[in-house]
This record gives C-alpha cells, sequence and structure tokens, in this order.
C-alpha cells in the first residue's frame, strides 16, 4: 500500500463545512451504514429530506462525499463517502487567521463530543462483544519526535487494516478507532 500524503484542512470553509453537527451526522451515517439517499438519510436521522438534501451538496462541494452516477436517476441521488484512502488533519491554530480559528473550535469542540459518547458506550460494547470493543491503554515517555513518528506508524497501520466497504468480507463491520495522547506532566 502505497503511502498517502497527509492533508491539513486548513481551508476556512472546509472547516465550516464540517463544523455543522447535522453534516457530521450525516457523514457518519454513510460511514456506518454505507451507501444512502436524501431520503433514507433523512428517515434515519429524523431529519426532512429538504435539509439532508442540502447538506449533502455542502458535504459535496467540499469534497467530503460524492454521488455515485450509476446509481442515481433523475431526483434520486446516491451518495457515499469520497472514495480512496484520506488522511485528514486539522491545521495548527497559529495557521489560521484569528478570525478562522472559531470555525476550527468548533469542529474539535463537536470531534470531542463525539468521542465522549463513543467511550460512554465502551463498558457495554465491551460487556456484548470483547472482540469488537477494544482499549488500550498505555504510559511512556516520549520526545516530541518520537511521539511523531509512532502517531505515523497508527496511521500506517490503519491503513494497512482498513478495508475500503466495497472490499470488506460479509463478515467486516464497521469500527471506529480513536487515539488520544496527551502530556501527563501538565496534569
Amino acid at each position: 500500500m502505497e503511502p498517502v500524503e497527509p492533508a491539513v484542512t486548513a481551508d476556512p470553509e472546509h472547516l465550516k463545512a464540517l463544523s455543522h453537527p447535522l453534516r457530521r451526522r450525516i457523514l457518519r451515517h454513510l460511514r456506518g451504514h454505507g451507501t444512502a439517499t436524501s431520503t433514507t438519510i433523512a428517515e434515519a436521522l429524523g431529519e426532512n429530506t429538504g435539509t439532508t438534501s442540502y447538506h449533502l451538496r455542502q458535504l459535496e462541494k467540499y469534497g467530503f462525499i460524492e454521488e455515485i452516477p450509476e446509481r442515481s436517476a433523475g431526483r434520486e441521488r446516491w451518495w457515499r463517502p469520497t472514495r480512496g484512502p484520506r488522511d485528514v488533519r486539522m491545521p495548527a491554530p497559529e495557521a489560521l487567521a484569528p478570525e478562522d480559528r472559531p470555525a476550527l473550535a468548533e469542529v474539535l469542540r463537536l470531534g470531542h463530543a463525539e468521542d465522549m459518547a463513543l467511550f460512554s458506550r465502551l463498558p457495554e460494547a465491551y460487556e456484548r462483544d470483547p472482540d469488537w470493543a477494544r482499549l488500550s491503554r498505555g504510559f511512556t515517555h516520549m520526545t516530541r519526535e518520537g511521539l511523531a513518528e509512532f502517531f505515523e506508524g497508527y496511521i500506517r497501520l490503519l491503513r494497512e487494516h482498513g478495508l475500503a466497504p466495497e472490499e470488506a468480507p460479509p463478515d467486516a463491520r464497521p469500527v471506529y478507532i480513536r487515539l488520544f495522547t496527551l502530556t501527563a506532566d501538565e496534569d
């Protein structure tokens, strides 16, 4: 598998597109459940089709999803997450103009809230099926360079072992994976 150059989402418009809660829910739905129309997404998320249709077009505009032309006909448009390997990262705050930093803060806040909701499900999921619900907690000392190498190795492992939906065998399931690193000497 050839390496993928990380893409930093430093465009304020991309950040604003990701800072909308419904768009994030739509992206999660498409990643977890596969292709869908605005109607099927609206039903699944308890929204109206006009609203989901608008947000799908916004996600398409900024390259997060794409239409499936071979499935779409007339007014019925089928959507999927953009294909291909992706390594999308957030910019450093200082890389943005001061007026664009609130969008980054909102993307990070929403991501944190989503991660906390996922973690709150971990005990019950582990009880049901520990083969699919896993948690690793580690502690070590690292240099800044060592942490950067560790993170890049982690990304390589995700790409090496992850499967695109169309390549996944029948027993594959969509899986949320999270990695957090924090310095322990600032607690």
